[in-house]
């Protein structure tokens, strides 16, 4: 079943801040806003219009993410001594509610990388994106306040 774009971004920015959220060395560093600043979904990059639309708020170890005016939440396990850093995204409100995401994450000061395998099928092995899969890249920087 293909992924849509909005659903797919929604759930990258949710991971992303849900992560953070939760990483044992810098759990309050990563609460706040963070927004998208490349996307790139089955190795293609995600359209300008769309991601600048995005932005994800992580609060304790929860995550909403707003894409325009569209809504998503939900709750973020992280398991930060796994190589690759590995982290799941449950969707609790909007259009993943109910979906399981696996991703991997690293962050980097105000960067945070993550990869999300879209398909459910899977968890990330590499931090690339190749036509043909369901996977999602996406690096945040912090928002500045």
């Amino acid at each position: 079943m293909p992924v849509k774009p909005f659903a797919a971004l929604t759930l990258v920015l949710a991971f992303a801040l849900a992560a953070h959220s939760g990483d044992a060395k810098g759990g309050d560093a990563l609460q706040g806003t963070w927004l998208p600043a490349t996307a790139e979904l089955a190795g293609k990059m995600f359209p300008d219009e769309v991601r600048k639309t995005i932005k994800l708020v992580v609060k304790d170890d929860k995550y909403t993410v707003t894409v325009g005016a569209a809504v998503d939440q939900g709750t973020v396990k992280l398991n930060p001594s796994a190589k690759p850093k590995a982290m799941d995204i449950t969707g609790t409100e909007g259009p993943n509610k109910g979906k399981t995401i696996l991703a991997i994450y690293e962050r980097d000061g105000d960067t945070l990388r993550v990869c999300y395998d879209l398909s459910g099928k899977g968890r990330p092995t590499e931090f690339k994106s190749q036509a043909g899969s369901q996977l999602f890249l996406v690096t945040y920087k912090r928002e500045n306040r």
